[in-house]
């Protein structure tokens, strides 16, 4: 059977991957990944002859010659090839998890990052345990840095991304409730993104690396790292104290612009950014803390954040005729619930809307959390809120509102296609409207109607 070491060698000749038979590169080399409804090796024959150099597979009915190259278990292997390439690497790698704001996060600290370094960064969300190992095999000698996203939805898959990806540097962004079926619960959660902490605990000794970087501001986290004794730690928040980097936000109507403070030279900036959302700041600022440890002038930081602009529906803006959109329907889980309709309480607006949609992968917590985020939207001073979703629907029914529905003028549909018949007769205009709910609700079906 073929080796890793084997396969490398291959690797060093053709650096470029391909795992899709439509988008071959020539001289890459191809992994048959299987899916849930197709498995790769079946087309192993067209990726050679659409020009890959080679065909990695593991299923010997289609190992025709020396260019299928066959292995025990094809994912295996390309995750075995990525680990072995991370440990090549000379570069700091900082591998960066949590609850919510991963993406964002990782986004602006390449854009702080990129000002100065030649970065490269995990795609759009590639997260998981095939799109890490895809993002490690695009580094190369010219990268100075890399920012790699580590998604998870169970224990141990932290573990794995981190086994494979080497990260030098970390963080956390929060804890919260996500994906709770999948992780046993919050303290699962807990536990799950805590790997990470492990990870650089073990890698403290060695020069460079073990660099934990910390919201000081979160208890939670502040408890994992402690519980570990993590003494690589690096620190930011809104307070000043120990911290690298501190900030406020000084205007949210409905854009962030923030006031931050270099603990290095004590001097203070402001930072106008293309972001909504007061939850975001604490993604902000981390981009800056690493901005500030990488020895990046205050100048590159701030031209790093202001000019970077969200993309894929998290926390972007958009302007109709006649709403202010605030899309941030990409994903939602209870954390990003509460946060996302505290935020829009606070946004400067004449007319404020919630659309919320269900939250799912939350097992037998759902009927719970989502009467609890019913609740919070009733505590937030809006002008009107839209519940959509079998979850909420059910969760409303069980509750006792009385009379006080009428007053907080609310509303719930069981499905999307209920919602937009309703919105096409009665439609909203002058308003702020925060749009959220879980991707499967696919709530930008909703857009058009604004």
């Amino acid at each position: 059977m073929t080796t890793t070491d084997d396969i490398y060698k291959l690797f060093l000749q053709h650096p470029l991957i391909s795992t899709d038979t439509r988008k071959i590169s020539p001289g890459s080399l191809f992994f048959a990944l299987k899916g849930e409804n197709f498995d790769a090796n079946t087309f192993a024959e067209q990726a050679i002859e659409a020009g890959a150099a080679y065909a990695i597979i593991d299923n010997p009915k289609y190992h025709f010659n020396e260019k299928y190259i066959l292995v025990a278990d094809v994912l295996t292997a390309l995750q075995d090839l990525a680990r072995h390439h991370s440990r090549q690497l000379t570069i700091p790698v900082i591998g960066l998890t949590g609850t919510n704001g991963k993406t964002t996060t990782k986004e602006l600290i390449n854009s702080v990052l990129s000002r100065h370094y030649k970065t490269q960064a995990t795609q759009g969300n590639l997260n998981n345990h095939i799109g890490v190992p895809l993002t490690i095999l695009t580094i190369d000698k010219s990268h100075e840095i890399a920012v790699i996203e580590m998604g998870a939805n169970h224990q141990k898959e932290i573990e794995l991304l981190c086994s494979i990806a080497q990260p030098t540097h970390g963080l956390i962004t929060n804890v919260g409730k996500a994906h709770l079926e999948g992780f046993g619960g919050v303290e699962g959660v807990k536990k799950g993104k805590g790997e990470l902490y492990d990870f650089l605990k073990k890698s403290e000794k060695e020069a460079d690396r073990g660099v934990a970087f910390i919201n000081n501001d979160s208890p939670v986290l502040l408890e994992m790292a402690k519980a570990r004794d993590l003494t690589n730690a690096v620190f930011y928040g809104t307070d000043e104290g120990d911290n690298l980097v501190s900030g406020k936000i000084i205007e949210n109507s409905p854009y962030l612009t923030l006031s931050w403070i270099n603990t290095n030279n004590n001097k203070t900036h402001q930072a106008k950014t293309q972001l909504t959302g007061a939850y975001n700041l604490d993604n902000i600022l981390a981009a800056i803390c690493i901005g500030v440890y990488f020895k990046l002038s205050d100048d590159e930081i701030n031209q790093g954040v202001e000019t970077y602009q969200p993309k894929n529906n998290r926390s972007q803006i958009a302007q109709t005729a006649t709403n202010t959109l605030i899309c941030d329907y990409y994903n939602a889980n209870p954390s990003s619930m509460v946060v996302a309709i505290e935020n829009i309480g606070k946004v400067t607006a004449n007319r404020k809307v919630l659309i919320l949609g269900d939250m799912f992968e939350l097992g037998d917590e759902a009927p719970t959390e989502h009467a609890s985020i019913i609740k919070k939207a009733f505590e937030s001073p809006v002008d009107e809120r839209i519940f959509i979703g079998k979850e909420f629907s059910q969760a409303a029914s069980a509750m006792d509102h009385g009379p006080s529905t009428i007053d907080k003028k609310s509303t719930f549909y069981k499905t999307v296609e209920d919602a937009i018949q309703a919105l096409k007769a009665n439609p909203i205009q002058n308003a702020t409207i925060l749009i959220k709910g879980s991707r499967g609700m696919a709530l930008e079906r909703l857009v058009e109607l604004f």
